[in-house]
């Protein structure tokens, strides 16, 4: 896992710290529940994948204020010492349900619970949406590139447009998660035993006084997978070099083991280069196509039959760049006791703390079912207990068994689902108890 770089509690919005010095000041610290989840699904999405509990988890379990965050806070001088003071004591001691990592959710749908002390569930907001936002974010744009690939090999390339490091690493490990054969990231090989892949950049064969000679460079210092790029000045006389270099492998038992096309009309490339190669016997190189690739881009060479085993994707995946955001909400379901709920115009809440049901038919899911906690629901209960008393309830997950549940998810999807368009709305239904619920807390509020 990667080494915890700095204390995080200051990693917050300032009316957190706030809101916890006047529940203080008011002695409010009874139990609160708080539910994370989407009022909508972003645009163009038919369904969203849960990915970054481990890292929450990690945060809450974690969770505490050094010395030199009391000094600083009390130095700003917005708070009194007697609060800043108490900070130093501060810890989570509440419990967590969630929905497993690889998991497709829905708006409205809680993808994780929250039940604490009200200043402690509080405090979490900012840090947990954050956490959650960005790799379900790319886990499912991943998702969809997964679907579109049908299959095909799909890396990750994109730290360099990631948003700083530690979005270009979770992003290497959300798109894995969902499906992704490997990343470039080198960090993500390490922290999360990620394959890695990598080939050059053109500047290698820039730096040569010919291509050719650049291609026999690159065979010498990596005889086992090799990868050539061959779009640094003209594909055609590139192809024919490569098998030009691979005569002289062929006494050395070495091979070629793949070309990379990063540009132009990849489809036609790609089959250009197919033709080439398979003429002067080379069938077993393959095409490895990258260059501004997103889902739809995939789909369409793969509808068109493009002889490629793999895409390399990058800025369109680590950034989500078609939607960039979800609209994540972290909201006060219930306090001492009490059903709450929030009915602002456009971004009402259902109360309670509640459970997830999801039904199938044979292998693929048919509609969920929101309810209480405690309510009994049809199918299988998606929300698990995964934290209590401040402590996990079981050791993190293997990233494979994550990977291998995400797999499964996505091909139980429903047929419209799977495609890239957006289809008629998956079947979500809120019980019955849950809207006299709403009906009660709405009554408790009106006086």
């Amino acid at each position: 896992m990667p080494e915890q770089r700095r204390s995080e509690a200051l990693l917050t919005d300032l009316y957190q710290l706030t809101m916890l010095d006047a529940y203080r000041r008011a002695g409010m610290a009874a139990p609160a529940v708080f539910e994370l989840f989407t009022r909508r699904l972003p645009p163009g999405r038919n369904f969203l994948l849960a990915a970054g509990l481990e890292q929450a988890l990690s945060f809450l379990e974690n969770l505490h204020f050094t010395a030199d965050d009391v000094d600083w806070l009390a130095a700003t001088g917005r708070f009194a010492t007697d609060f800043t003071d108490s900070l130093a004591s501060f810890r989570f001691t509440g419990d967590v349900w969630a929905l497993p990592e690889g998991t497709p959710f829905f708006a409205d749908e809680p993808v994780l619970r929250v039940e604490a002390p009200l200043p402690e569930a509080q405090l979490v907001e900012s840090r947990l949406i954050n956490i959650v936002h960005f790799q379900t974010l790319i886990a499912s744009k991943a998702a969809r590139c997964v679907l579109a690939a049908g299959g095909r090999r799909l890396v990750d390339f994109g730290m360099r447009r990631a948003h700083e490091a530690d979005a270009a690493l979770y992003a290497a490990r959300a798109a894995w998660v969902a499906g992704f054969d490997g990343t470039a990231t080198v960090l993500a090989g390490r922290h999360f035993d990620i394959p890695l892949y990598g080939t050059m950049a053109h500047s290698f064969v820039q730096a040569y006084d010919s291509e050719a000679r650049a291609f026999e460079a690159f065979a010498a210092a990596r005889p086992q997978g090799l990868v050539l790029l061959i779009d640094t000045y003209d594909v055609r006389r590139a192809i024919a070099r490569v098998i030009a270099l691979q005569a002289k492998l062929d006494p050395l038992g070495q091979k070629v083991s793949a070309v990379r096309l990063d540009s132009g009309d990849l489809g036609a490339g790609a089959k250009l280069i197919r033709r080439l190669l398979d003429a002067a016997g080379l069938q077993h190189v393959e095409v490895f196509l990258s260059g501004n690739l997103d889902e739809h881009a995939i789909a369409t060479l793969c509808a068109a039959g493009v002889p490629a085993m793999g895409f390399g994707v990058g800025t369109s995946l680590d950034t989500s760049a078609d939607a960039p955001s979800i609209d994540f909400a972290y909201k006060l379901q219930c306090y001492d006791g009490r059903p709450r709920r929030k009915r602002s115009v456009g971004k009402a809440t259902w109360p309670g703390a509640k459970q997830v049901y999801r039904r199938y038919s044979g292998a693929v899911m048919a509609g969920d079912q929101i309810v209480e906690h405690g309510e009994a629901g049809e199918g299988e209960p998606l929300l698990v207990k995964v934290m209590e008393n401040g402590a996990r309830t079981a050791a993190p997950e293997p990233l494979a068994v994550i990977r291998e549940r995400a797999r499964a998810a996505l091909a139980s999807l429903p047929v419209p689902l799977r495609r890239l368009e957006t289809g008629a709305p998956y079947a979500v239904v809120v019980s019955d108890r849950l809207r006299a619920l709403a009906r009660e807390a709405d009554a408790a509020t009106a006086r």
